[in-house]
């Protein structure tokens, strides 16, 4: 071989060697965030319900990828709302007996609907408001957030290159029931928090009930008799238009997370996306909710933005 054809040749072999490095380099980089969303577990004492939420803490670590963390969505317990508080504090020692014994990952929280306690206790009151239990320390979402330790009803964490932003989306409707909004101290805080959030960073922003989503209007799975889909104030945030206008103020919001419907979509509108993911306990530890198995899901967050969600149907 010729001198200059083997030094082409080097070259060209130095250069692949390189390539590859650099590429396997950028790989890395691509690496993302990779974290657990489990939602909608509705636990309560039980073998059905007791042994479904530790198999779906059991699939979630054993997965071939590694999870960083646990993002729990709400509606941890079965329910609240109505229940005597003896049967509330059952309900959260299954939970945290069953979280102890089958998870070692660390567990962010977000409140559902089902967690708070008393605001559906009717003790012959004509106004349907709740009676005795107002009056008690725990009423409300005092309870969940003492045995779940978290520093407010909604808060921020970072992990990598990602802000999570939590809500509280569960609000009290004065004429009964509630609403999916955020609240006004709340508006104020999270306006704040996006303000203070470095414009490099990126948000993702968690809710138990989705801020934007198909399945909300899916959620009764028919039409009203003039052929309208029903979209009712406690299945999709009511003020929508209002965080919209807020999100177009922060292009590094990047997507939302959110479960309550039991039901699953993906929608993409005005370059974030809005993930509604399946429930751990189906159709309340009933099997399937529709078309959609007892399921968790898998998300997968990029340094460039972007995300991914994989569905786990563990059962």
């Amino acid at each position: 071989m010729k001198r200059k054809t083997f030094l082409q040749n080097t070259a060209i072999l130095l250069s692949g060697s390189l390539l590859s490095r650099e590429t396997f380099a950028n790989d890395e980089k691509k690496k993302p965030l990779r974290f657990a969303h489990l939602t909608d577990i509705h636990v309560k004492p039980g073998l059905i319900p007791e042994t479904g939420m530790a198999k779906a803490l059991q699939q979630v670590q054993r997965l071939d990828k590694k999870i960083e963390f646990i993002m729990n969505g709400g509606d941890m317990i079965m329910d609240a709302l109505e229940a005597t508080k003896e049967k509330t504090q059952q309900q959260w020692d299954v939970f945290h007996r069953i979280l102890r014994s089958e998870n070692s990952l660390p567990v962010f929280h977000c409140i559902g609907n089902h967690d708070v306690w008393g605001w559906f206790i009717k003790e012959n009151l004509p106004t349907g408001q709740a009676g005795k239990a107002v009056s008690d320390k725990l009423y409300g979402k005092q309870w969940v957030i003492d045995t779940l330790q978290l520093p407010n009803r909604y808060y921020n964490f970072s992990k990598g290159n990602w802000n999570f932003l939590v809500l509280d989306s569960i609000q009290l409707n004065p004429a009964g029931g509630y609403i999916g909004k955020v609240d006004d101290p709340q508006m104020e805080w999270l306006q704040q928090a996006l303000k203070n959030i470095p414009v490099n960073q990126h948000v993702c922003i968690i809710s138990h009930i989705p801020i934007l989503s198909i399945s909300s209007g899916l959620f009764f799975n028919k039409t009203e008799a003039n052929g309208d889909l029903k979209i009712q104030r406690n299945l999709m945030h009511t003020d929508f238009l209002a965080l919209k206008k807020l999100f177009q103020q922060h292009p590094n919001i990047r997507c939302c997370i959110s479960g309550h419907t039991h039901l699953q979509d993906e929608v993409d509108y005005l370059g974030i996306k809005y993930y509604c993911n399946g429930a751990v306990s189906g159709n309340w530890w009933n099997g399937s909710f529709q078309e959609f198995a007892p399921a968790f899901a898998v998300m997968e967050l990029f340094d460039d933005g972007s995300s991914k969600r994989t569905i786990v149907n563990y059962s």
